[in-house]
């Protein structure tokens, strides 16, 4: 039986997001109310493709289509509004067999690869998968390029106080000391998340780097995401706020998504602000935290203080002749 792909509707986004919950491989941007809020703030058309054999859900694909005149091109997620991981996420593949799983894959790839060639023509389309989306075969079949990326996760099933013995020396010294210092660190609403994209982008304009991140964006994906899957964290040291994180929350995997800016205090606010973050979401029965990013050194060396291991994900992209121009402007703006 071939795999069909239906597109849903904003009046489905309740049968979509149940869908999400129930994929193991899903994110918080594949929520439909966060999706609704990148397509918005991308100048792009959302399609929420999903897959059926028979009446059996096998897998959803956001897709997002931007138009330039005649041209159009594809992505998922789009770029400029720092989103890592997107593409597809499969469902109801745990109970088959690894061979019927993977022939599942396929199909279910190439049919949403088809679709969107036949509705909507893209002359360039750029997907980035989920690390528990393994099998990007399909996409590579279908002639798109592959590039792996890196992340680290660190494994919180032991329970903080196991995880922080494996913290580096520094990082356990860093913790110890904010202990004995006025350092507070509290998660907070919309006004924190807010500051916190500003303390950002502050420090990316002193190293003369472009930050494409709005206030306005993540103050939507905070009042329309659902409760706790947006968690603004802010650290305060006498009172005055000295950095913080915005973090994403689904399932079993909180995100270090934003933030954690080198503060001018003489005390390492990163590390305490991290620790802070993993103790809450442990309570809250969260086994992964995401550092979000393992592909430049120095941020490397400093994510592996925390005792994470390196999971990879892949950039997938297929571009018709006369198009390297768009496919170059993508990997700038991501």
């Amino acid at each position: 039986m071939s795999i069909e792909i239906e597109e849903f509707t904003r009046e489905q986004r309740s049968e979509w997001d149940r869908l999400v919950e129930q994929s193991p491989g899903a994110t918080p941007f594949h929520r439909f109310a966060l999706l609704a809020v990148v397509a918005d703030h991308a100048g792009a058309t959302l399609h929420p493709l999903v897959g059926y054999k028979g009446q059996e859900p096998v897998g959803l694909f956001p897709v997002f289509v931007v138009r330039k005149g005649p041209v159009a091109t594809a992505f998922s997620p789009p770029p400029s509004l720092k989103i890592t991981y997107l593409g597809p996420t499969l469902l109801n593949v745990a109970k088959l067999k690894p061979s019927k799983a993977e022939r599942r894959n396929r199909r279910f790839v190439e049919g949403c690869l088809d679709y969107v060639d036949e509705q909507f023509g893209p002359r360039y389309v750029h997907v980035r998968t989920h690390t528990r989306y393994e099998d990007t075969r399909p996409f590579t079949w279908s002639g798109y390029e592959s590039t792996p990326n890196f992340t680290y996760v660190v494994d919180l099933s032991d329970g903080p106080d196991a995880l922080f013995d494996r913290f580096s020396r520094d990082a356990r010294k860093n913790v110890r000391d904010a202990r004995d210092a006025d350092c507070v660190v509290e998660e907070r609403g919309a006004d924190a998340a807010r500051t916190i994209v500003d303390q950002v982008r502050r420090r990316h304009e002193e190293q003369d780097e472009w930050y494409p991140l709005t206030t306005d964006f993540v103050t939507d994906l905070y009042e329309r995401a659902p409760e706790g899957v947006v968690r603004p964290y802010v650290c305060e040291v006498d009172g005055r706020a000295v950095g913080g994180s915005l973090t994403l929350e689904h399932g079993d995997t909180a995100y270090g998504w934003q933030g954690v800016v080198k503060p001018d205090v003489d005390l390492d606010v990163n590390d305490v602000v991290h620790w802070h973050v993993i103790n809450e979401a442990a309570e809250r029965g969260v086994t992964r935290y995401d550092l979000v990013g393992a592909n430049k050194p120095r941020l490397s060396r400093y994510k592996a203080k925390f005792a994470p291991t390196l999971e990879t994900y892949d950039g997938l992209e297929k571009s018709s002749p006369g198009m390297s121009l768009a496919a170059k402007t993508y990997k700038r703006l991501r």
